[in-house]
């Protein structure tokens, strides 16, 4: 039997390879972001990761979020060192986040409300990301950037490589111990696709904003 995060990888792949080969993440991975577009991209992470964090410690002993919630897993508080390190402590006032990040937080604040097991969704959609491809994108940034040391690039710190393997390990057991019927992981499939479909959307409109950027 295939298990759910068998299923959400299989289902999400295709739609994970789309957004890697956009201009923006080609330009993180590939360590070409400058510091403005970068600060871009952290302040409209922010209210996602903001919305689903709020959603998921509010919903901790849920059964569709307990066996993957985990306090090591959260990112705002590192997004909010990063951005200030990186653009200074007035980020909220000059870093205006995208509307696209502002939507999906909007949707990730309405699971919360309305059908809280299908927060598992975003958060494997963003997690499983950041604890898998972190490490490289931690270097990318740092020499993209000039950086030298771990300030900066906090939110990429899950500790040691082996840490952030068994973090990994741990969310996608987590997610094979989920009680659900069939129709309930399909839709926890199908709302991690519309996930990636919401991060194209957000990466298209930072890749504009970065062209403006450059050409001022």
């Amino acid at each position: 039997m295939t298990t759910l995060a068998q299923r959400l990888r299989s289902r999400t792949w295709p739609a994970h390879r789309q957004v890697e080969a956009t201009p923006f993440v080609r330009a993180l991975i590939g360590g070409r972001i400058d510091r403005p577009a970068y600060c871009l991209l952290l302040a409209s992470l922010h209210p996602i990761y903001a919305a689903l964090e709020a959603a998921l410690r509010r919903h901790a002993g849920h059964a569709g979020v307990a066996e993957v919630f985990d306090p090591a897993l959260l990112r705002e508080s590192a997004l909010e060192q990063d951005l200030a390190h990186l653009h200074g402590e007035d980020w909220r006032d000059g870093l205006p986040p995208q509307p696209a990040a502002l939507d999906y937080a909007a949707r990730i604040e309405t699971l919360g409300q309305d059908a809280p097991e299908l927060l598992l969704a975003h958060a494997y959609v963003r997690y499983l990301g950041d604890l898998s491809g972190g490490q490289a994108l931690r270097r990318a940034v740092s020499r993209s950037l000039g950086l030298s040391g771990p300030e900066g690039t906090r939110f990429y710190d899950f500790g040691t490589p082996g840490q952030a393997e068994a973090l990994a390990q741990a969310f996608r057991s987590g997610l094979d111990r989920v009680a659900a019927d069939a129709a309930s992981r399909e839709a926890i499939v199908d709302e991690a696709a519309e996930g990636f479909t919401r991060h194209e959307r957000l990466v298209d409109e930072l890749e504009r904003a970065r062209e403006q950027l450059s050409a001022t």
